[in-house]
């Protein structure tokens, strides 16, 4: 089984295996009012393993970090530390895909925008979703089902 997350406070995931999906949706790990900002990183790791222990999962794959506002690139960064090391202590093997590497999987562009994606989506694979978090995880499943089909 492969999980494919677009990690963020709003976090689209996907899981499936080596040709379907199997479901998919959004965590949303805002912080409530008087919490730390750690309590992202908790919820995090808790949905995860609560994952990991009703699922065999054998490949994590997730957007790597980018972009051009600090504060974004830093929660994002903290959480992909939490589900490195949960991928780590559980032995399940990972893998990072830039955003242009899936956009252009997705639309052959590189610098596609959230409507490219979610059109391309629909055209492609008749999956109709709202949410672009959602939408990115999808695709970085279905980037993986192929690096899976060429043993990469």
């Amino acid at each position: 089984m492969i999980l494919s997350l677009d990690v963020a406070t709003k976090c689209g995931w996907a899981l499936g295996d080596l040709t379907t999906i199997e479901a998919s949706g959004v965590w949303d790990f805002n912080i409530k009012r008087d919490e730390s900002s750690g309590m992202r990183l908790v919820r995090f790791k808790t949905k995860l393993h609560e994952l990991f222990s009703t699922r065999k999962i054998e490949l994590v794959t997730f957007e790597r970090s980018a972009g051009r506002h600090k504060a974004p690139i830093i929660v994002q960064s903290e959480l992909h530390g939490v589900l490195k090391l949960a991928c780590e202590d559980l032995g399940i093997k990972y893998k990072a895909y830039s955003a242009q590497e899936i956009k252009r999987f997705a639309t052959n562009k590189g610098r596609a925008n959230k409507d490219d994606m979610r059109v391309a989506l629909s055209a492609k694979h008749n999956i109709l979703k709202l949410d672009d978090n959602e939408i990115d995880a999808i695709w970085i499943l279905k980037l993986a089902q192929k690096d899976f089909e060429y043993g990469i």
